[in-house]
Order: C-alpha cells, then sequence, then structure tokens
C-alpha cells in the first residue's frame, strides 16, 4: 500500500443519514449505510440442516437486499417478466406482492431487473427498477404513485444492468443515474412522487468510466442534508433542498482511463467519505465542503491499494474494513489512511459480489456460492467459520434482532441460532 496524499484531517458536523433504529434495516448497508448491524445475538455457524429458522422460495430471480421494518420484510423480485414487490412477515409467511411494471430483465447473468434495494421511511416503501419503475407503496402493498425515470429521461445506455439503489433524505426519495447518456441526480417528493429537482451530472469521464452502479449516501443533519455520489471519476456533493452541485472533488481518474466504472459504494466515516475507486485499486478519503472548483483540498488522504471494485467498504469503529472480489480482507484506519492489517480469506473459483457486514465485532462475507465467513475482528483476525449454503448469492446479508437473512437468487433464508 502507498500514501500518495495526506492532508491534515479536520473535525467536521456532518453526520450519516440515519433512517429507522437499532431494530429496523430500512435500506440497503442498514440503518446508517455504512454496513454495521446494531443488534447482537448473531449465530456464526450455520449450514443447510443447522440453525435455519425459515427458508422460503421467492416467486422469482432477483439479486436486491431485502430490507426490514418491524415485523415486515419488503423484497423485490422479477416474475414472469413483472417487477414485483413483495412482503413477507418475520416468520416468512408472503402478507403480500404487487406487480410495479414490465421487468427490463438482465444482461448480465449475476443480475436481474431487480437488482436496486427497495428503502423504507417506516410509513412507506419506495422500490425501483432496471426497467426505469420508481414507485412508492404503503404497507398494505397498494401503490400509492409510480414513474418511470426512463421514460422521462431517456433509456440508461449501461454497459451492465442498473444497481443503483433509492436513498432518502427528510422529504424526498433520490436516484442518481450515471451513464454515457445524459447523467442526472433526481429527487421525488416522498408523499406525492413530484419532481422536486432533477439536475445534470456533467463530468468529462471517458467510455465505460461514465458508468456506475454506485448508491447515493446521504449524510448530514435531517433538512440540511448533503447527498454524495460517486461516479464517472469524481464524487460530487449536492444540496438535498434544491439538488444543486455543492462541491466535488478532483478527478479520481488523472490518467484519463476509459474503463473505470464504479461498482463499491461510498461510505462515510470520520467526518469524510471514502470512495474506492479505479476499478478497486484506490481508496479516497474526502471532506465534504472543502475546497471548491475542482481543488485538491478536500483530499485528506488517497492511498493505491488491493482494495474492493464490487464490494462497499465498511466503517466501523474509527476502520475501514475492505472485502476484496477475491477475499483478501483489509482494515484501515480511517483518520490517516494507513493499513492496520490485511488477511485472507479461503480461496475458491467464486469472488465476492455481495458486500460485508460487521455485526458484534464479527465481520460476515458471502461468496457468490452462498459460503459466508465469518471472521472475528481483532488485532489478529480469526476466522470463525465457514457457512456453506450452496445457492447463487449477490446480496448483501441483513444482520437484525440475532437473525441472517440471506437473499440467494431464488430464496430467502432466516438464520437464527437454533436449540
Amino acid at each position: 500500500m502507498r500514501i500518495t496524499r495526506t492532508l491534515a484531517c479536520l473535525a467536521l458536523t456532518f453526520v450519516g443519514n440515519v433512517t429507522g433504529s437499532a431494530e429496523n434495516w430500512p435500506q440497503w448497508r442498514g440503518p446508517n449505510q455504512d454496513g454495521v448491524s446494531l443488534s447482537t445475538g448473531f449465530p456464526t455457524e450455520w449450514s443447510e440442516d443447522k440453525n435455519i429458522s425459515w427458508k422460503i422460495q421467492l416467486p422469482g430471480w432477483g439479486t436486491s437486499t431485502p430490507i426490514v421494518w418491524q415485523d415486515r420484510i419488503f423484497v423485490t423480485c422479477d416474475d414472469d417478466g413483472q417487477n414485483l414487490l413483495i412482503c413477507l412477515n418475520r416468520s416468512g409467511k408472503q402478507i403480500w406482492k404487487t406487480t410495479v411494471g414490465e421487468s427490463a430483465g438482465n444482461r448480465n447473468r449475476k443480475a436481474s431487473g431487480s437488482n436496486p434495494s427497495p428503502v423504507t421511511d417506516g410509513t412507506h416503501v419506495y422500490a425501483y427498477y432496471r426497467s426505469g419503475d420508481l414507485a412508492c407503496l404503503d404497507f398494505q402493498g397498494t401503490v400509492v404513485w409510480k414513474i418511470n425515470l426512463q421514460k422521462a429521461n431517456g433509456r440508461d445506455s449501461l454497459g451492465w444492468d442498473l444497481a443503483t439503489s433509492p436513498v432518502l433524505t427528510s422529504s424526498a426519495v433520490v436516484i442518481a443515474v450515471m451513464h454515457q447518456g445524459p447523467s442526472y441526480v433526481t429527487a421525488f417528493d416522498k408523499a406525492s412522487g413530484k419532481t422536486l429537482w432533477n439536475t445534470a451530472r456533467r463530468v468529462d469521464a471517458p467510455g465505460e468510466a461514465r458508468d456506475s452502479y454506485t448508491t447515493p449516501l446521504v449524510i448530514g443533519k435531517p433538512g440540511r442534508e448533503t447527498i454524495a455520489v460517486l461516479g464517472a471519476d469524481y464524487l460530487t456533493g449536492h444540496a438535498a433542498g434544491n439538488g444543486k452541485e455543492v462541491w466535488r472533488t478532483a478527478t479520481l481518474n488523472p490518467r484519463g482511463r476509459g474503463n473505470w466504472r464504479s461498482i463499491a459504494s461510498p461510505v462515510y466515516a470520520g467526518g469524510m467519505v471514502i470512495a474506492p475507486y479505479s476499478r478497486g485499486n484506490t481508496l479516497t478519503a474526502i471532506q465534504p465542503g472543502k475546497g471548491a472548483d475542482g481543488a485538491v483540498s478536500n483530499i485528506s488522504w488517497d492511498i493505491d491499494i488491493a482494495a474492493s471494485d464490487v464490494p462497499s467498504p465498511i466503517a466501523y469503529q474509527g476502520k475501514l474494513y475492505l472485502c476484496g472480489d477475491r477475499g483478501d480482507v483489509t482494515s484501515i484506519d480511517v483518520a490517516t489512511g494507513n493499513e492496520v492489517w490485511t488477511t485472507r480469506l479461503p480461496r475458491n473459483r467464486y469472488p465476492f459480489s455481495a458486500s460485508p457486514v460487521i455485526a458484534e465485532g464479527k465481520l460476515y462475507a458471502t461468496r457468490e456460492n452462498g459460503t459466508t465467513y465469518v471472521l472475528e475482528l481483532a488485532e489478529k483476525p480469526k476466522l470463525v467459520a465457514t457457512n456453506a449454503l450452496r445457492e447463487n448469492t449477490y446480496a448483501t446479508p441483513v444482520l437484525l434482532d440475532g437473525k441472517v437473512y440471506l437473499r440467494t437468487s431464488d430464496f430467502l433464508f432466516c438464520i437464527a441460532s437454533m436449540p
């Protein structure tokens, strides 16, 4: 690892946007968008015949991560050419399923028309699909409003399948669309679906580098949030109230590489947005709101590291944890960018697409073949368990109230310590 730029780290008042509480998992990556569970009592070992509380077959193919609010689980999938949103109770019983437009299918064998994860504010749930359909539903499964972003703004030209998930501010649901066509960030009133703003995201990224599959990050206090958007060679910050771009970094692609599409999403830690980039070869810490006109004074540190191309980093207790696509797990000090340790999970021909999650000081990382490794985080990290389910798995695990909800391509598992 090589530190290429180091500037003073300044404490800021920004905090990760919290939607929900410790008892809920309202969005992809958990309550604080940082990949950390606030619950306890999780199993560390399971198999096809051990610690499986229940397993249900979903109506169709999908790769999105479920969300959980109190006694409701929401998950999207494709079924017979339709986009579905399904609601289950915590026992795995289906309460309702609602069709949200026609599925656009998939380009990549790992993906589906239902890659984005839904998000909820506890009153409504918002679901977004590769077809461009964005819908707001109430907890009874009734569509409150629905729009199609691609009909309104043009079809996306992504080389692979749309994956960015919607995020919520105090008043809006926000979507980032970054591709080789006109890119934009847009916000809709949560209650009515009315367009609040639509901001063009102008960049000079070449070729495929304009394609981004990342999910925006909401930071700041409710009513004064900033939306951090990573992709097309820049991290930009947008005022949640009007969408205006209020800051941006210098290019993260100074050599103009044409194939640097971005997949792993940023995370907020230590007053900084941490951005993985360069197809998983760099990690950059940015101070929101510092610098202007593309100046680099808002870069706290920038390191060359075999980081992560697809799984997103975790921020936990002053450290960043990266799980590389092949299984190299690295701990980085947030304040300095220095490597704390690196360890290697058992090698396998299947890579990691799901992002890791931390709970109770342990990292849970799931391979595409359904095997989840549990790594105890310590000065010398220790592999606690290797749990195989032999299922195609691309969705991030949900760890909540002592249970692991693991969505595979065809099934949803509830894993818990059984007597």
